[in-house]
């Protein structure tokens, strides 16, 4: 086997390890933080989703130079390539471990463009990167946490009038709880399609995928309530509801962040692979399952070992979650990645689920979000890009300089 190949492979996992740290944390952190699940359920069931998504549903052809970030016809030698892809790969894990540390959630998609874009700017000066791309980047460090923000707020208040404010909850509980659920598996269906099987027409999935599960859902909700919804202490029985439909809706951020975000870590080990193998450098690489496998068991082992931090920042430290609050960050946060990705907006997953949780502690006033938190957060998120791609730069610098 080629040494680079080699090298590059164990810097994949590393990658995929820190991705489950950090990112795949956020899946299930509402559902922890609500009480839902205990951390080590959320663990396993995070883990085996995660790797599920990535082995099975991860895109089989993935782009070696991440969304374009870099002009591909600038780079004509191999060794740029190998030197770059371990470059990206080792700067963003380095990155990642450093946010995981401190409990913060940061953007691994947004961490390797940093260390593609460190290695580029290194090479071919500024004007390999495509900037057009990079002020998209930029743009989602504001658009994601705002609009999950506006969305997990005006939802939650939707769901307080609905039932919680009503003079009769009980039977306000019967009508909209089924409603509600049944309207967040009309989304979820919906997402499965555009992002785990990648589907292009939002028509279909919403006709065959997501009407068709949301209104299953519904009649089995319905039929719960109808038979064990406690009577007499309503408030309760409508948090026992969405306890037990949070899980689901957290289990399916995992699975849908295995199939998209495995990318972030094999796709440069797919383009040194090609290299290696076949002497490619195009766009366009085939993943062999292997190294699917590979980045889904990276990622699983992160959730295991080290994603209890930022499941704790997220689920605990921005602002109290119960289950009908953490049932509403995650429908809203799937609400607008999937409008996002209809669109083709540049839209940050991680940021989306942080805003949710801010706007879910906005809807109860703002002295119920820990704004030192908050800041923090913010903080990291803006230095993601530029600390990835100095790290990259300087590791890329040495590597030519010794090869």
């Amino acid at each position: 086997m080629d040494p680079w190949l080699l090298i590059t492979i164990i810097l994949g996992f590393a990658m995929a390890w820190a991705i489950g740290a950090n990112d795949a944390a956020n899946s299930m952190s509402t559902a922890v933080g609500a009480k839902a699940i205990t951390p080590r359920q959320a663990v396993v069931i995070a883990g085996l989703l995660e790797f599920t998504g990535a082995y099975f549903f991860g895109k089989s052809v993935t782009e070696t130079i991440r969304k374009g970030i870099l002009d591909p016809a600038r780079i004509t030698d191999p060794h740029v390539l190998i030197y770059g892809s371990a470059s990206a790969l080792l700067a963003a894990t380095i990155w990642l471990i450093i946010a995981t540390k401190f409990g913060l959630p940061v953007s691994t998609t947004h961490s390797i463009i940093g260390g593609i874009v460190g290695y580029g700017i290194v090479y071919a000066g500024l004007s390999i990167v495509n900037w057009g791309k990079m002020t998209q980047v930029v743009l989602s460090w504001i658009l994601s946490p705002v609009v999950g923000a506006v969305m997990a707020y005006l939802v939650f208040k939707g769901l307080t009038k609905s039932i919680f404010e009503k003079e009769n909850p009980v039977k306000s509980a019967r009508l909209w709880s089924p409603f509600w659920i049944g309207l967040a598996f009309v989304v979820i269906g919906t997402m499965f399609y555009i992002k785990v099987l990648h589907g292009k027409d939002l028509k279909v999935g919403v006709a065959y995928y997501g009407v068709p599960v949301g209104v299953l859902v519904f009649l089995i909700t319905y039929a719960l309530i109808r038979l064990r919804f406690p009577i007499s202490d309503p408030l309760i029985g409508v948090e026992t509801i969405f306890r037990k439909v949070q899980v689901v809706t957290s289990g399916y951020v995992a699975l849908a962040h295995g199939a998209n975000d495995v990318a972030n870590a094999i796709g440069p080990v797919a383009a040194v692979y090609a290299v290696a193998t076949m002497g490619m450098t195009g766009m366009k690489v085939p993943v062999p399952r292997w190294i699917l496998a590979l980045g889904g068991l990276g990622i699983a082992v992160g959730v295991a070992t080290y994603g209890y931090r930022v499941m704790e920042t997220v689920g605990k430290k921005i602002t109290e979650l119960t289950n009908t609050r953490g049932f509403t960050i995650d429908f809203s946060a799937a609400t607008v990645v999937l409008i996002a990705s209809w669109l083709g907006m540049p839209i940050s997953t991680t940021h989306t689920v942080v805003g949710a949780v801010i706007g879910i502690g906005l809807a109860r006033g703002v002295k119920a979000i820990n704004k030192a938190i908050v800041i923090d957060i913010i903080i990291s998120w803006f230095v993601t890009v530029p600390v990835a791609a100095l790290i990259s730069a300087v590791i890329f610098k040495v590597l030519m300089l010794v090869g």
